[in-house]
Protein backbone atom coordinates (compact mmCIF):
# COMPACT_ATOMS: atom_id res chain seq x y z
CA UNK A 1 0.00 0.00 0.00
CA UNK A 2 2.89 2.58 0.76
CA UNK A 3 3.71 2.54 -2.99
CA UNK A 4 0.53 4.30 -3.48
CA UNK A 5 1.41 7.38 -1.17
CA UNK A 6 2.41 9.93 -3.51
CA UNK A 7 5.03 12.48 -1.99
CA UNK A 8 4.34 15.81 -3.58
CA UNK A 9 6.53 19.04 -3.36
CA UNK A 10 5.99 22.14 -4.41
CA UNK A 11 8.41 24.34 -6.34
CA UNK A 12 11.07 23.23 -3.54
CA UNK A 13 14.13 26.26 -3.72
CA UNK A 14 17.02 23.70 -2.53
CA UNK A 15 17.81 20.69 -4.26
CA UNK A 16 19.48 19.01 -1.26
CA UNK A 17 15.52 18.91 0.28
CA UNK A 18 14.87 17.30 -3.10
CA UNK A 19 17.41 14.05 -1.99
CA UNK A 20 17.01 14.78 1.48
CA UNK A 21 13.06 13.86 1.03
CA UNK A 22 14.23 10.72 -1.65
CA UNK A 23 16.04 9.17 1.71
CA UNK A 24 13.82 9.75 4.12
CA UNK A 25 10.92 8.16 2.06
CA UNK A 26 13.15 5.17 1.37
CA UNK A 27 14.23 4.47 4.58
CA UNK A 28 10.63 4.36 5.36
CA UNK A 29 9.44 2.03 2.15
CA UNK A 30 7.79 4.49 -0.01
CA UNK A 31 8.78 5.35 -3.40
CA UNK A 32 6.53 7.21 -5.32
CA UNK A 33 7.82 11.23 -5.40
CA UNK A 34 6.37 13.64 -7.41
CA UNK A 35 7.79 17.15 -8.27
CA UNK A 36 6.18 20.20 -9.10
CA UNK A 37 8.16 22.97 -11.20
CA UNK A 38 11.36 22.77 -8.53
CA UNK A 39 13.59 25.47 -9.15
CA UNK A 40 16.99 22.98 -9.54
CA UNK A 41 16.47 19.42 -10.77
CA UNK A 42 18.14 16.95 -11.50
CA UNK A 43 21.20 18.74 -9.29
CA UNK A 44 24.67 17.37 -7.82
CA UNK A 45 22.74 18.26 -4.56
CA UNK A 46 19.96 16.45 -4.33
CA UNK A 47 22.02 13.50 -5.16
CA UNK A 48 24.74 13.97 -2.51
CA UNK A 49 21.88 14.19 -0.05
CA UNK A 50 19.82 11.37 -1.10
CA UNK A 51 22.62 8.88 0.31
CA UNK A 52 21.74 5.64 -1.85
CA UNK A 53 18.09 6.86 -2.43
CA UNK A 54 19.61 7.87 -5.82
CA UNK A 55 16.39 5.23 -7.75
CA UNK A 56 14.02 7.70 -6.13
CA UNK A 57 15.68 10.86 -7.41
CA UNK A 58 16.37 8.84 -11.31
CA UNK A 59 12.45 7.95 -11.03
CA UNK A 60 10.90 11.13 -9.85
CA UNK A 61 8.31 12.32 -12.15
CA UNK A 62 8.56 16.39 -12.38
CA UNK A 63 5.24 18.44 -13.31
CA UNK A 64 4.53 21.99 -14.92
CA UNK A 65 1.23 21.97 -13.01
CA UNK A 66 -0.20 20.48 -9.82
CA UNK A 67 -3.39 20.04 -11.82
CA UNK A 68 -0.73 17.25 -13.13
CA UNK A 69 0.93 15.84 -10.10
CA UNK A 70 -2.91 15.18 -8.80
CA UNK A 71 -3.90 12.97 -11.64
CA UNK A 72 -4.81 9.93 -10.25
CA UNK A 73 -5.01 10.90 -6.77
CA UNK A 74 -8.58 10.32 -4.78
CA UNK A 75 -7.64 11.77 -1.69
CA UNK A 76 -4.98 15.11 -1.01
CA UNK A 77 -3.44 15.72 1.80
CA UNK A 78 -1.92 19.15 2.12
CA UNK A 79 0.73 19.71 4.97
CA UNK A 80 0.50 23.35 6.74
CA UNK A 81 2.02 24.81 9.70
CA UNK A 82 -0.84 26.95 10.28
CA UNK A 83 -3.82 27.67 10.55
CA UNK A 84 -6.39 29.33 7.56
CA UNK A 85 -8.81 31.65 7.60
CA UNK A 86 -11.28 29.20 5.70
CA UNK A 87 -12.26 26.25 8.08
CA UNK A 88 -10.88 22.82 6.44
CA UNK A 89 -11.05 19.63 8.11
CA UNK A 90 -7.92 19.35 9.93
CA UNK A 91 -5.81 15.85 10.84
CA UNK A 92 -2.04 15.58 12.42
CA UNK A 93 -0.35 13.16 11.09
CA UNK A 94 -0.76 10.08 12.64
CA UNK A 95 -4.66 10.39 11.80
CA UNK A 96 -3.39 11.60 8.28
CA UNK A 97 -1.31 8.17 7.99
CA UNK A 98 -4.45 5.81 8.76
CA UNK A 99 -6.82 7.61 6.55
CA UNK A 100 -4.28 7.38 3.88
CA UNK A 101 -3.78 3.72 4.18
CA UNK A 102 -7.47 3.34 4.84
CA UNK A 103 -7.93 4.85 1.61
CA UNK A 104 -5.67 2.34 -0.51
CA UNK A 105 -6.96 -0.65 1.26
CA UNK A 106 -10.63 0.74 0.26
CA UNK A 107 -9.95 1.11 -3.50
CA UNK A 108 -7.12 -1.14 -4.21
CA UNK A 109 -8.76 -2.80 -7.68
CA UNK A 110 -9.00 0.38 -8.84
CA UNK A 111 -5.47 1.80 -8.06
CA UNK A 112 -6.45 4.59 -6.37
CA UNK A 113 -3.58 6.61 -5.10
CA UNK A 114 -3.48 9.03 -2.20
CA UNK A 115 -1.18 12.64 -2.28
CA UNK A 116 0.61 14.53 0.09
CA UNK A 117 1.35 17.87 -0.58
CA UNK A 118 4.43 20.02 0.67
CA UNK A 119 5.05 23.26 -0.33
CA UNK A 120 7.80 25.41 -0.10
CA UNK A 121 10.69 25.93 1.89
CA UNK A 122 9.82 29.41 2.56
CA UNK A 123 6.34 29.53 3.38
CA UNK A 124 4.85 26.33 2.38
CA UNK A 125 1.25 25.92 0.18
CA UNK A 126 0.02 29.14 -1.06
CA UNK A 127 -4.33 29.39 -0.15
CA UNK A 128 -5.55 28.08 -3.93
CA UNK A 129 -3.15 24.74 -3.62
CA UNK A 130 -4.94 24.15 0.16
CA UNK A 131 -8.08 24.25 -1.84
CA UNK A 132 -7.00 21.59 -3.99
CA UNK A 133 -7.16 19.62 -0.90
CA UNK A 134 -9.30 17.18 1.36
CA UNK A 135 -7.81 17.90 4.43
CA UNK A 136 -5.48 19.61 6.07
CA UNK A 137 -2.03 17.45 8.32
CA UNK A 138 -0.34 19.78 10.61
CA UNK A 139 2.33 18.87 13.05
CA UNK A 140 2.48 19.95 16.51
CA UNK A 141 5.47 21.64 17.39
CA UNK A 142 6.72 23.98 19.84
CA UNK A 143 4.92 27.12 19.65
CA UNK A 144 8.23 28.83 20.57
CA UNK A 145 10.14 27.31 17.45
CA UNK A 146 7.95 26.00 15.03
CA UNK A 147 10.47 25.64 11.94
CA UNK A 148 10.21 22.25 10.65
CA UNK A 149 12.63 21.64 7.92
CA UNK A 150 10.91 20.19 4.31
CA UNK A 151 12.67 16.90 4.82
CA UNK A 152 11.97 16.40 8.50
CA UNK A 153 8.50 16.78 7.93
CA UNK A 154 8.12 14.24 4.92
CA UNK A 155 10.34 11.97 7.49
CA UNK A 156 7.48 12.33 10.24
CA UNK A 157 4.69 11.12 7.81
CA UNK A 158 6.64 8.62 6.22
CA UNK A 159 7.28 6.63 9.36
CA UNK A 160 3.41 7.46 11.01
CA UNK A 161 2.67 5.94 7.06
CA UNK A 162 5.03 2.45 7.85
CA UNK A 163 4.04 2.48 11.28
CA UNK A 164 0.21 2.28 10.86
CA UNK A 165 1.07 0.32 7.45
CA UNK A 166 2.63 -2.88 9.82
CA UNK A 167 -0.13 -1.98 12.80
CA UNK A 168 -2.90 -3.62 11.06
CA UNK A 169 -5.21 -6.12 12.71
CA UNK A 170 -5.80 -7.89 9.94
CA UNK A 171 -9.37 -7.05 8.68
CA UNK A 172 -9.36 -5.77 5.55
CA UNK A 173 -11.98 -3.15 4.52
CA UNK A 174 -15.06 -3.83 2.08
CA UNK A 175 -14.47 -3.03 -1.44
CA UNK A 176 -16.42 0.42 -2.41
CA UNK A 177 -18.32 0.92 -5.72
CA UNK A 178 -17.98 4.68 -4.92
CA UNK A 179 -14.73 5.44 -6.57
CA UNK A 180 -14.14 9.54 -6.21
CA UNK A 181 -12.23 11.20 -9.30
CA UNK A 182 -9.23 12.56 -8.97
CA UNK A 183 -7.70 15.97 -8.52
CA UNK A 184 -7.07 16.63 -12.19
CA UNK A 185 -11.06 16.23 -12.36
CA UNK A 186 -12.01 17.81 -9.82
CA UNK A 187 -10.14 20.67 -11.02
CA UNK A 188 -11.35 20.71 -14.45
CA UNK A 189 -14.90 20.61 -13.18
CA UNK A 190 -14.13 23.52 -10.41
CA UNK A 191 -12.74 25.84 -13.35
CA UNK A 192 -16.05 25.01 -15.28
CA UNK A 193 -18.31 25.68 -12.15
CA UNK A 194 -16.79 29.16 -11.77
CA UNK A 195 -17.19 30.02 -15.46
CA UNK A 196 -20.63 29.34 -15.33
CA UNK A 197 -21.56 30.50 -12.50
CA UNK A 198 -19.92 33.89 -13.90
CA UNK A 199 -21.92 33.27 -16.80
CA UNK A 200 -25.59 32.60 -15.00
CA UNK A 201 -24.27 36.12 -13.16
CA UNK A 202 -24.35 34.00 -9.97
CA UNK A 203 -20.89 34.76 -9.00
CA UNK A 204 -19.70 38.39 -8.79
CA UNK A 205 -16.84 38.42 -10.62
CA UNK A 206 -15.17 41.36 -8.34
CA UNK A 207 -15.79 39.25 -5.36
CA UNK A 208 -15.46 35.71 -6.67
CA UNK A 209 -13.17 33.82 -3.92
CA UNK A 210 -14.64 33.41 -1.26
CA UNK A 211 -17.81 31.81 -2.83
CA UNK A 212 -15.37 29.48 -4.44
CA UNK A 213 -13.39 28.48 -1.45
CA UNK A 214 -16.70 27.67 0.20
CA UNK A 215 -18.37 25.69 -2.99
CA UNK A 216 -14.26 23.58 -3.26
CA UNK A 217 -15.04 22.60 0.14
CA UNK A 218 -18.18 21.44 -0.36
CA UNK A 219 -17.36 19.16 -3.45
CA UNK A 220 -14.21 17.74 -1.51
CA UNK A 221 -16.10 16.89 1.14
CA UNK A 222 -18.68 15.30 -0.97
CA UNK A 223 -15.57 13.66 -2.69
CA UNK A 224 -18.07 12.75 -6.53
CA UNK A 225 -17.32 9.72 -9.05
CA UNK A 226 -16.96 9.91 -12.30
CA UNK A 227 -21.02 9.34 -12.98
CA UNK A 228 -21.37 12.44 -10.44
CA UNK A 229 -19.04 14.51 -11.60
CA UNK A 230 -20.24 14.18 -15.44
CA UNK A 231 -24.50 14.99 -14.18
CA UNK A 232 -23.14 17.83 -12.16
CA UNK A 233 -20.91 19.02 -15.50
CA UNK A 234 -24.12 18.11 -17.61
CA UNK A 235 -26.34 20.37 -15.79
CA UNK A 236 -23.15 23.42 -15.70
CA UNK A 237 -23.62 23.26 -19.56
CA UNK A 238 -27.38 23.33 -19.92
CA UNK A 239 -27.40 26.67 -17.27
CA UNK A 240 -24.67 28.03 -19.67
CA UNK A 241 -26.25 26.78 -22.57
CA UNK A 242 -29.96 28.38 -21.65
CA UNK A 243 -28.05 31.57 -20.52
CA UNK A 244 -26.67 32.08 -23.76
CA UNK A 245 -30.12 31.64 -25.63
CA UNK A 246 -31.63 34.40 -23.24
CA UNK A 247 -33.73 31.53 -21.12
CA UNK A 248 -34.00 32.13 -17.29
CA UNK A 249 -32.05 28.46 -16.44
CA UNK A 250 -34.45 28.69 -13.12
CA UNK A 251 -37.48 28.67 -15.19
Amino acid sequence: MLQRIRVVLINTTHPGNIGATARAMKVMGLNNLHLVTPKSFPHADATAMASGADDLLEHAKVHSTLDSALSGCGLVLGTSARLRSLAMPQLDAREAARRALAEVAQYEVQQHEVAFLFGRERYGLTNGEMQCCHSLVHIPSNPEYSSLNLAQAVQILCYELRMSSTDSDGQSLEQSDHVPVDGFQMERFFKHLEQALLDIRFLNPAQPRKLMMRLRRLFNRSRPDQNEINILRGILTAAQEARNKGADPGA
